[in-house]
């Protein structure tokens, strides 16, 4: 059973108690939303925005699940609940043009608001053949692609990369990543429920370090899966198509929605959550080990927290420039947004290695728990205390650090935020792109003067 699974049963019990937080008296408010005609309360990350003031209702709900799991949980429910929230908010984009079914993203919003769904996606295509220039020369498919159309909907053959927790959510979003190069037929976009025969995910190796909460404290309860997802010739009812066979659609319509000011939004609310938990942890060091003192520490937890000050800086900024677009939606502003996205890739490896820098010889020599209660215990107590902290109670610390830093679970969370929003040069290039840069007008009239 997947939920007792070793490298499932974790993440699973995590998931579990974000959903119990909606249902809790004290914070119902904070993470539901009512609708007009509707007797039920909905998870707020469903909530469409249509004010500033339900912006920052978001922003709490988003801050509420990220201090439940430290930040460290990428695909908490509220990042998908975003994106299709954000889809369905500007799916008029969709009405009127070839193989474009807005209708049917706007009942999955519906669906998914009304049963409180949860979802994966899969974006990225196999890394067979990076260059900009891809034609393909497999007879087989290996970037997934429609083989066959039929009455009841598209067939769906061939591979897509990085389902974090597929197979764990309730459905699978596809979605055709723009690029310079793709054939008409691996330009689609739908959502399938992740039981769809011919559906597979291929699992890489777990990062679960044991069952021991004490000696893996962060992967026993968050570490994601990741997987390969495999289209076995599946067949996707036309009611779950967004759109097929329409390049168009597929680079324009995630570029000109409300896509990436909602999912950096979401994004950027969490890693605020676990920069303060990193902050901690450093200082939990500093203490555990009394070096306080020296201004190389100063130095180093300053870098954190000029990190830490900034992206709050920018998120306020998104907010308090937000504007309503064209179908009534409250969009926080992008360009600070799009600004935190290309710093935190950059700033979380550092982090890390202030990290291990404070921790030295400490994060290597770590015992276990069933060393420290083992015949060599007494040993640990003496040799391995802290500075008014007991051998047990530095181990835990040191254990944590190790975890968040060191661990696979820790280094795949470094390159998972190092990649999250995709390659960190093409993001540079977004914002470059983007940036309404007014200067050269005036600096134009200067020279001429």
């Amino acid at each position: 059973m997947i939920s007792e699974h070793h490298a499932f049963k974790g993440l699973i019990q995590t998931t579990s108690s974000l959903y119990d937080l909606q249902n809790k008296p004290q914070l119902k408010n904070e993470m539901t939303f009512s609708v007009q005609g509707k007797k039920d309360s909905f998870g707020l990350s469903y909530l469409q925005p249509k004010t500033k003031k339900d912006l920052e209702r978001r922003r709490k709900m988003i801050e509420n699940w990220a201090r439940h799991t430290h930040g460290m949980v990428g695909r908490s429910p509220d990042y998908m609940n975003t994106v299709i929230m954000s889809y369905a908010s500007s799916a008029e984009l969709l009405k009127g043009k070839e193989n474009c079914f807005p209708e049917n993203i706007q009942a999955l919003y519906e669906r998914a608001r009304n049963e409180d769904l949860s979802f994966t996606h899969t974006f990225i295509t196999p890394q067979v053949n990076r260059s900009q220039i891809n034609l393909g020369c497999s007879g087989e498919p290996v970037s997934a692609k429609v083989v066959d159309k039929n009455n009841k909907g598209i067939v769906i053959k061939g591979a897509r990369l990085l389902a974090t927790q597929g197979g764990l959510t309730d459905e699978l979003l596809v979605y055709t990543t723009p690029r310079i190069f793709f054939d008409s037929d691996e330009a689609f976009a739908f959502s399938i429920p992740s039981d769809t025969k011919g559906l597979k995910f291929i699992c890489r190796e777990s990062f679960v370090g044991g069952k021991s909460a004490f000696d893996h404290p962060l992967s026993s309860k968050y570490e994601e899966m990741d997987s390969i997802v495999v289209f076995d010739n599946v067949l996707v009812p036309w009611e779950k198509v967004f759109f097929y066979g329409n390049e168009d659609a597929a680079t324009d319509f995630k570029l000109q929605s409300s896509f990436h000011s909602f999912a950096y939004h979401q994004v950027i609310i969490r890693q605020i959550v676990k920069t303060e938990f990193i902050l901690g942890i450093a200082q939990l060091l500093v203490d555990t080990i009394n070096i306080g003192e020296y201004q190389h520490i100063h130095e180093k937890l300053s870098e954190i927290i000029i990190g830490l000050e900034t992206l709050k800086a920018l998120l306020v900024k998104s907010e308090r420039d937000a504007n309503v677009d064209e179908w009534g939606i409250m969009r926080p502003s992008l360009i600070p947004l799009q600004v935190s996205a290309n710093i935190f890739p950059k700033i979380y490896p550092r982090f890390c290695e202030i990290i291990q820098m404070i921790g030295a010889s400490g994060m290597i020599t770590l015992p276990t728990e069933k060393a420290l209660k083992s015949h060599i215990g007494k040993d640990i107590d003496k040799y391995l205390q802290g500075y008014n902290r007991s051998a047990v109670e530095r181990t835990k610390i040191f254990r944590l650090a190790w975890d968040l830093t060191m661990s696979p679970f820790g280094t795949r969370q470094t390159q998972y935020e190092r990649f999250f929003f995709g390659d960190p040069v093409r993001l540079s290039g977004y914002l470059y792109k983007n940036y309404p840069n007014k200067n050269i007008n005036d600096i134009n009239n200067f020279l001429n003067s």
